[in-house]
């Protein structure tokens, strides 16, 4: 095996953490990984990894090899790129995470397979706090701010969040007219699974922001739970409108307070931070933030 192909098997084993893992991303048997891991240091005279039963982790050396196998690789990746970017078009494997409501943005993502049909996607659909980098994503959509300096970023839209129940609910307990009424509510409350923070839910009065205690009746870390629950008349909850807009349609949750909400949601998408772009990440990027929210996502 040529060396450049071996280095390419120490980055995948490494970034995914065995040599399983790294066997699944490259295609290979986890024999073959190993055993190309096993001559790559004997050939370097050290240990790259601490082996046990139920772990392997870098060694010191191997941290240091992998900070410079992934820097030799980005600057072949580069050095293609510049190359053929002038004639390539845009095709490979590209791998994205979407939030658990990523499903309510499937009518953007069939666009951009129809548009670029040599671009095969592998779609996670997950709202937990994915690693970019050392989980292989090539791209990212989220919502909120972004804490990782190791990536960039593109904003793709706001949105207004809608407080919503249902028509059972609001008959046995009442319409809140104002922020201040929702004080005697039962509120359901989605958590950042990031931070673990409870989501605020951005109520204004002419333009000023309101800070209210709110009950917390229930707390979810995905909205799939919070949807279900308020259909089923246990509460309040506050929720992106992609999220309840079929609900609404239908009648099965009624809006409110529509007019002490701020437009505070915002859509991005992440990517690994790189001198070159490649064209599959560029086009994403480009057309996600293009199309997005030109239709139905739009607040």
């Amino acid at each position: 095996m040529d060396k450049l192909g071996t280095l390419g098997i120490f980055v995948q084993t490494a970034e995914g953490g065995s040599f399983v893992a790294g066997a699944r991303r490259l295609g290979l048997s986890s024999s073959a990984v190993g055993k190309a891991i096993a001559r790559l240091e004997q050939e370097m005279g050290v240990r790259l990894f601490h082996r046990s039963t139920r772990s392997m982790t870098l060694t010191e050396e191997g941290s240091y090899f992998l900070n410079t196998c992934r820097r030799i690789i980005s600057e072949l990746d580069t050095a293609q790129a510049e190359l053929s970017k002038s004639h390539a078009a845009p095709r490979g494997h590209l791998r994205v995470s979407l939030p658990l409501a990523g499903m309510l943005l499937m009518p953007a993502i069939s666009a951009f397979m129809r548009t670029y049909p040599d671009i095969t996607l592998d779609l996670d659909f997950t709202d937990r706090l994915v690693d970019v980098i050392e989980e292989g994503f090539d791209a990212v959509i989220r919502t909120g701010d972004v804490r990782d300096t190791r990536l960039m970023s593109r904003k793709l839209g706001t949105f207004r969040f809608q407080i919503v129940a249902a028509p059972n609910y609001l008959k046995a307990e009442g319409t809140p007219l104002a922020p201040e009424d929702l004080l005697q509510h039962k509120c359901l409350h989605h958590r950042y699974p990031s931070t673990g923070k409870l989501e605020p839910w951005p109520l204004v009065r002419n333009g000023e922001e309101l800070r209210l205690a709110l009950p917390t009746t229930t707390i979810a870390s995905t909205i799939e739970p919070l949807i279900h629950l308020a259909e089923n008349g246990f509460g309040i909850t506050c929720l992106p409108p992609f999220a309840v807009s079929a609900q609404i349609a239908d009648g099965r949750l009624l809006p409110l307070l529509e007019e002490h909400i701020a437009k505070t949601g915002i859509f991005r998408i992440l990517w690994p931070t790189s001198r070159y772009l490649s064209p599959k990440i560029r086009v994403f990027v480009d057309f996600m933030a293009a199309n997005l929210f030109s239709g139905q996502l739009a607040a």
